[in-house]
This record gives C-alpha cells, sequence and structure tokens, in this order.
C-alpha cells in the first residue's frame, strides 16, 4: 500500500516505490535477475510500472526502491504479510552493479531494525525460491535461520512450480544478527 515510509543510512535510501522509478529500475531486470519472482518478467518501462502499482496497492504491503547516497536506484524490496508480530521481507531485486557489496546487508539492517525497534515485532521471515542458491546464500549470510522448505508452494509466471525455502529471525537473535551487519558494513 502507499505510504510514507522512508528508512535511511549506510549509504542507502528506502524511499514510498512509486512509478516513477519505473524508467531507472528497468535497466536493472533481466529473465535471469528476475529468477524465482512469481510475476512476468517486465520487458517494457510500462511493465514495470504496472508491476510497482500492483505491488503498491496490495494491502499489508510496504514497497521500497533502493536509492543509493548518490542519488542512483540499485533496486526494490518489501515489507508484506505483517501480521500479529511478525512481517516478510522479499520481493527484493538490486542491479548486479551492486551485488556482494554492501546494498543488501544495508537494507536489510534498515528494514529489520525497523521491524523489531520500531515495529516491535517477534518475527521476520525472507523466503527465496529453492533453486535460487544466491538469495537463499544472501539470506543466511545476513544471519537468518533456514526454516525448512514448502515443497510446490510457488507457481512462476512460465507456469513452472517450485520450491519455496524458508527462512527466519526472531526477536531473541535480532541483537546478534544487528551486530553481524554492522560488522559486515563496517568493514
Amino acid at each position: 500500500m502507499t505510504h510514507d515510509l522512508v528508512l535511511a543510512g549506510h549509504g542507502v535510501r528506502l524511499e514510498p516505490l512509486e512509478p516513477r522509478h519505473a524508467a531507472a529500475l528497468f535497466p536493472l531486470v533481466d529473465a535471469d535477475l528476475w529468477f524465482g519472482m512469481t510475476s512476468p518478467v517486465p520487458v517494457t518501462v510500462a511493465d514495470l510500472e504496472a508491476w510497482i502499482v500492483s505491488g503498491v496497492t496490495t494491502p499489508g504491503t510496504t514497497a521500497f526502491a533502493v536509492v543509493g547516497a548518490d542519488g542512483t536506484v540499485r533496486g526494490s524490496t518489501r515489507f508484506y504479510d505483517r501480521a500479529a508480530g511478525r512481517v516478510e521481507i522479499g520481493t527484493t531485486f538490486y542491479g548486479r552493479g551492486w551485488w556482494g557489496g554492501t546494498t543488501n546487508p544495508a537494507c536489510k539492517l534498515l528494514l529489520l531494525r525497523h521491524a523489531f525497534e520500531e515495529w516491535g515485532l517477534r518475527r521476520v521471515a525472507l523466503r527465496a525460491d529453492s533453486r535460487n542458491a544466491r538469495s537463499c546464500a544472501a539470506i543466511q549470510r545476513l544471519g537468518a535461520k533456514p526454516e525448512g522448505v514448502l515443497r510446490k508452494h510457488r507457481v512462476a509466471a512460465d507456469g513452472t512450480v517450485g520450491d519455496t525455502a524458508y527462512f527466519s529471525i526472531v526477536d531473541d537473535e535480532w541483537p546478534a544478527v544487528r551486530a553481524g551487519l554492522l560488522e559486515r558494513l563496517a568493514r
């Protein structure tokens, strides 16, 4: 849903995702990057605008554009399914130029800090298509614990059925996860 939440720090700014971000996000997207998403790969800026509108109007969703300190749009991420002391973080993608650097840990630090310290949640879940080894490894490097795989849980835009790997961080783990993320960002 549309919102006015802005989270900033460690060289990134998470600002409300809007259709105006589509033109900057579109060059980052291709079939390999979009792998594991359940919506079709956007093939035009208009497709990406429609994807953004669909995401930001979904109840329970707080979608962000990820913007670097220099104003460059690096990707997108969101909170969704917030209820009863929990939330999920997902539908995340970054342009390849920001893979393996500080963008993902910085974004997750901001999101997790907000979830645990501002909203007072007990649990944050993250998930990925189980075939996406890079994303699963990145989630574990954040400090999330693997919980299992939901078999035949997701249907990709091409109709293939895949499994979803689930991970979580709970409030008791948050201090250690926060310390680990801060250490990664300090390097």
